[in-house]
């Protein structure tokens, strides 16, 4: 009888870890359900709007090949020989099956493949973007969680008054004004270029230090905004003052209570940012010299080159799902709003 009295309370205790474990998982596969149920109707039209920007441009590869005094019969000739003469239909699933397979097509310019194009420059933009994103979340949630602790008060107006300054500075002034400081002016970084992960930790986060900074102000600014408004809406809620009176410390009802109840809408601003900083940096990537994906982007559409653009956009479209994806089981694992279906 006493050894079963004492094995009890272990077994009832690994019982409870068990149920919470179980309601842990069963939330997460509920909420990707509910996401894969979402995304995967948005992919599909997304990836035949895609598709559709050729017959919408009427831009040919013989145009770009053969140049504007091409005759109808060698339009004709090389338009075949790309296979844009058979039906939409046909060509847009040949197209979507070799994009599921991760093959995105030719470039009409050089006749590469657009799968190693992209992912050359994909590297150096996902590199930058990545250090921007914890840049920017980082100082964003100690400004923001400042803020709102010190709300009413010269620390509360002070964070306001920055955030707002460097919310409406653009990116590229930034960086030119980084360039000029810390790379001419004090020599600590390198004013321009890229040195991959693999040949050093060093070279690789001193190249992408400045521009990653640069890129990361509209996202501090974002995040420390949505943190400070949702944690004081949260310390005005009852929950709160019912943890007051119980005697709980103010430690305590601030990372049991509000921060948790509190940082869902700051989370979800995060779910656009990480795609924006990756394809909308082709500026900050003229100023450093970096060859990624927003200047690839960019190249390409000038060049009229149809096949290429809408591998940037498939691959954006990817990112976005996929992030999204990622922000909403974050959400229903931290936030008990989300986790009630809130």
């Amino acid at each position: 009888m006493t050894t079963t009295a004492e094995q009890a309370p272990p077994a009832r205790r690994r019982g409870v870890a068990v149920t919470r474990v179980r309601r842990t998982l069963g939330r997460l596969l509920a909420t990707l359900a509910r996401s894969a149920a979402i995304f995967v109707p948005v992919f599909l039209v997304a990836t035949f709007v895609t598709f559709a920007l050729r017959s919408m441009s009427g831009l040919s590869p013989a145009r770009i090949q053969l140049g504007e005094e091409a005759t109808p019969e060698a339009i004709q000739r090389v338009e075949a020989q790309w296979g844009l003469d058979r039906p939409f239909l046909v060509q847009y699933w040949d197209w979507f099956t070799g994009v599921l397979h991760g093959q995105l097509g030719t470039s009409w310019t050089n006749g590469a493949d657009i799968s190693t194009l992209i992912g050359l420059g994909l590297g150096v933009s996902l590199s930058v973007a990545t250090f921007a994103l914890v840049i920017g979340v980082v100082l964003g949630f100690v400004l923001g969680t400042v803020a709102a602790l010190k709300r009413t008060t010269w620390i509360d107006r002070a964070v306001t008054g920055f955030v707002t300054v460097v919310s409406v500075m653009p990116a590229f002034v930034v960086g030119i004004v980084l360039v000029a400081v810390f790379a001419v002016g004090l020599d600590l970084f390198p004013s321009a270029g890229y040195v991959p992960l693999e040949q050093g930790f060093g070279p690789w986060l001193a190249h992408i230090t400045l521009p990653a900074l640069a890129l990361s102000f509209d996202v501090v600014a974002d995040v420390a905004r949505q943190l400070r408004g949702s944690l004081v809406a949260a310390y005005r809620e009852n929950y709160v003052t019912g943890a007051v009176v119980r005697g709980l410390s103010p430690r305590r009802i601030f990372f049991g209570h509000v921060l948790r109840n509190g940082i869902g809408p700051a989370l979800a601003t995060l779910g656009l940012k990480f795609p924006a900083l990756v394809g909308a940096s082709v500026i900050t990537e003229w100023i450093f010299g970096l060859q990624g994906f927003g200047r690839f982007a960019n190249d390409s559409a000038q060049a009229g080159d149809v096949p290429a653009v809408q591998g940037v956009l498939v691959v954006s479209i990817v990112l976005v799902v996929l992030f999204n994806l990622i922000v909403n089981l974050v959400l229903a694992r931290v936030t008990p709003a989300s986790q009630r279906g809130v």
